[in-house]
């Protein structure tokens, strides 16, 4: 079992920043990748950003990139996500997702999410 921690969400004015954290915990896991998701009131969960363990490889959000960034740190089983330039419609919960070796297959775990409210 792998526990997802995340922290960091609140309340920030457009045009301002916010950073997310979240932390994964366990026994004996193997991380493949960590990702961010959001889910906003009425709308199906999106994918924000992803980063693999390996390699630090990135993807983004069309609606997110050049504004947002994630980042790793693979000691700490940490995935942050740096939220720059933000805008009213990246009012959502976040949700933090690692996506983890059980074997030879892949497994989803996702942490309780946070609330981010861009509002003036």
């Amino acid at each position: 079992q792998v526990q997802l921690v995340e922290s960091g969400g609140g309340l920030v004015q457009p045009g301002g920043s916010l950073r997310l954290s979240c932390a994964a915990s366990g026994s004996k896991f193997s991380i493949y990748s960590m990702a961010w998701y959001r889910q906003a009131p009425g709308k199906q969960r999106e994918l924000v950003a992803v980063i693999t363990t390996t390699g630090g490889n990135t993807n983004y959000a069309a609606s997110v990139k050049g504004r947002f960034t994630i980042s790793r740190a693979n000691a700490k089983n940490t995935v942050y996500l740096q939220m720059n330039s933000s805008k009213p419609e990246d009012t959502a919960v976040y949700y933090c997702n690692a996506r983890v070796w059980v074997g030879v297959k892949l497994e989803d775990y996702w942490g309780q999410g946070t609330q981010v409210t861009v509002s003036s």
